[in-house]
């Protein structure tokens, strides 16, 4: 597949793959947008905006949902109908504007605390064909990293547990994390877990909600 994009001013009929590569994470409903290059949904290195700490801690994408329209965005929201299983796919079709230049996708990793992957204002290349992207994991540093099961509501401590999760997330962890050690939008620095279901340290299995990037393969097709 074809590696390196063209730039592009002009509207574009694209296809957009999202596979899931981890064994234990779950994302949360995928939010996918073609913007202008002086939008994006998040920054690294930055700190998160509300609109994002609610996607990246609870997976509401509504927030940026509501600043994409405002930014005249084409957009697709929950294409996988809920959580994109690991290693599912799923596509959507989306159809570009003149300006519209580059691509931005976000989903929140289940189960963490802040965890997301994302793709960045990617450019939309001008060339028809197909394009595959690596998508690595970010914490949004807006809460700590204490792996025990909580409300998912931005600023609440704790991981939100949504069906079908309750069976494979452990109970009555104490905490491993009872700080933010970096408050900006950075990789994520993967989920540590412990070996018990109930009590120890974490909520997370440790042989299965580990992970190492990248977490999700992208494929892009733009249409002739």
């Amino acid at each position: 597949m074809a590696t390196l994009p063209a730039f592009t001013l002009s509207a574009a009929e694209v296809e957009i793959s999202v596979e899931n590569l981890t064994r234990g994470i779950a994302f949360t409903p995928l939010f996918i947008a073609a913007h202008s290059s002086d939008t994006h949904l998040f920054v690294t290195g930055e700190t998160a905006s509300t609109e994002l700490q609610a996607m990246a801690e609870g997976g509401d994408i509504s927030g940026l949902e509501t600043v994409a329209a405002g930014a005249s965005a084409d957009m697709v929201s929950n294409p996988a109908g809920g959580l994109l299983m690991p290693a599912m796919t799923t596509s959507a079709m989306l159809t570009t504007t003149d300006g519209n230049t580059r691509l931005s996708l976000v989903a929140m990793l289940l189960p963490t605390n802040d965890g997301f992957v994302g793709l960045d204002s990617w450019t939309i290349p001008e060339t028809p064909g197909s394009y595959m992207i690596y998508l690595n994991a970010y914490d949004a540093g807006t809460e700590a990293n204490d792996e025990v099961r909580g409300s998912g509501v931005p600023g609440e401590a704790g991981m939100p547990v949504p069906p079908p999760l309750e069976a494979l997330v452990g109970t009555d962890g104490t905490g491993v994390n009872a700080t933010i050690t970096n408050a900006t939008i950075h990789i994520h620095p993967g989920n540590l877990g412990d070996d018990m279901l109930s009590g120890g340290m974490s909520d997370v299995q440790n042989t299965v909600q580990r992970w190492l990037n990248p977490v999700a393969r992208v494929v892009v097709k733009v249409s002739e």
